[in-house]
């Protein structure tokens, strides 16, 4: 799979004037979704902030932010850098009242998911499909939910990432990291998180066999369940 498409989109140029605030929300967005894995080292100060298009100063205060929040740690001496922590936040804060908006996230998830499955059905290769299978086993067996949610979000992601359109890949990442947030507010029982995964299953099956209307049929019924439940918090 071409997995650094995704990390390319992290390390992006900021735009001004919110080069703080964004740099925060961007990193801060990879490291809950896992593009920038648990124990990763970030490149040094000086390449990171020409990656990024910011200040070293700027940069300096992101990622103080960071290490405050729980999402980096700073190692001095020999050997030493800014590195992902080992179980970062999965979602921003304690789950409170649902968002207003929840449905308009909702909304941009169906159209922009959907759409790249159209694509991912055309171009999607065999690495790709077996990454998408490993993510399936990784639920499978996951002993606590936010290992099956970063799988989950790996297996959505490598949808994207099969389109080979990296500015979709930077907008499903957006999105996944909004929609994060709104998963927090909801239950995870066992036998609901096993039904999903088989639908998982069945999504990858129709991209091996470029099957668009089935796997845009299937993709639109499996996010159906959780937009039912989010809907029900809202009555």
């Amino acid at each position: 799979m071409r997995e650094d498409s995704a990390i390319a989109a992290v390390f992006e140029r900021v735009k001004a004037p919110t080069t703080f605030e964004e740099t925060v929300e961007r990193l801060g967005t990879a490291i809950r979704l896992g593009i920038l894995g648990a124990g990763m080292r970030l490149p040094s100060e000086r390449e990171l902030a020409d990656q990024l298009g910011i200040s070293r100063s700027t940069l300096r205060q992101a990622i103080t932010t960071l290490v405050q929040s729980g999402h980096l740690e700073s190692v001095r001496g020999r050997g030493g850098g800014t590195f992902v922590v080992e179980e970062p936040p999965l979602a921003e804060g304690a789950p409170g009242p649902l968002p207003a908006n929840w449905r308009q996230v909702y909304d941009l998830r169906v159209a922009v998911e959907t759409g790249a499955a159209a694509l991912a059905a055309e171009r999607i290769d065999a690495p790709t499909t077996a990454v998408m299978r490993e993510c399936v086993a990784r639920m499978d067996a996951a002993a606590e939910f936010e290992e099956y949610r970063r799988a989950d979000i790996r297996f959505h992601l490598a949808i994207a990432q099969a389109t080979e359109v990296p500015r979709l890949v930077a907008l499903a990442t957006e999105v996944a990291g909004e929609v994060s947030e709104l998963i927090a507010h909801i239950a995870h029982p066992e036998e609901v998180l096993t039904h999903s995964n088989a639908e998982h299953a069945r999504i990858v099956e129709a991209l091996e066999e470029h099957d668009l209307v089935r796997v845009v049929t299937l993709l639109r019924r499996h996010l159906e369940g959780t937009e039912h439940i989010l809907a029900g918090l809202t009555r």
